[in-house]
């Protein structure tokens, strides 16, 4: 199955959207969704992804990213 960037974006950002503004949750969610929709695959996004700090975020946001990457669309 490929996986659509702007589609991975959109599920983030809704997440992003549903969390208070300072989370870490927030902060992950909004990173997968900047991510995904400044990449051009689930790949580049994923190598991206790898460059977050502080370690929370990243490690959140890579989680949330193979959540959202394994998940039936």
């Amino acid at each position: 199955m490929i996986i659509d960037n702007l589609e991975l974006a959109d599920s983030a950002r809704a997440l992003a959207d549903s969390e208070p503004a300072g989370t870490l949750e927030h902060a992950a969610a909004a990173s997968v969704a900047i991510t995904c929709a400044t990449t051009r695959d689930a790949d580049q996004a994923r190598t991206a992804l790898t460059g977050i700090s502080p370690e929370n975020v990243r490690q959140a946001a890579l989680a949330l990213f193979d959540r959202l990457a394994t998940k039936p669309h």
